[in-house]
């Protein structure tokens, strides 16, 4: 059975493959100025819109990006507490004590 700190290590392991791609990276910069459209980020990122949902969803399951459905189109926006939180990830991640004190030779 999974412990906590196991699923804390998962949901960060999510977090920092959504991180580990240069386009997520771009939707996420052009994400940090507010709320925009599937379509906008179709053209601005020339991107096929098969390839944007794969990036938009990989975002959404790390828990980094919001949906929003309009009409025909779905708004994504940054997940302003994942953000913050994003910043205490490292400091979270725990030490193991046996292998730091192990002499390196």
């Amino acid at each position: 059975m999974p412990t906590a700190r196991d699923t804390d290590l998962h949901r960060m392991a999510r977090v920092f493959h959504a991180l580990s791609d240069e386009t997520r990276l771009r939707i996420i910069g052009m994400l940090r100025h507010g709320e925009r459209c599937v379509c906008d980020l179709v053209g601005a990122l020339d991107l096929g819109q098969s390839r944007l949902s794969f990036h938009l969803k990989t975002l959404k399951d790390a828990g980094l990006v919001l949906d929003r459905p309009a009409g025909r189109w779905v708004y994504y926006r940054l997940d302003d507490e994942a953000l913050q939180s994003l910043g205490n990830v490292v400091d979270a991640l725990p030490e193991n004590a046996d292998s730091a004190s192990r002499a390196c030779c």
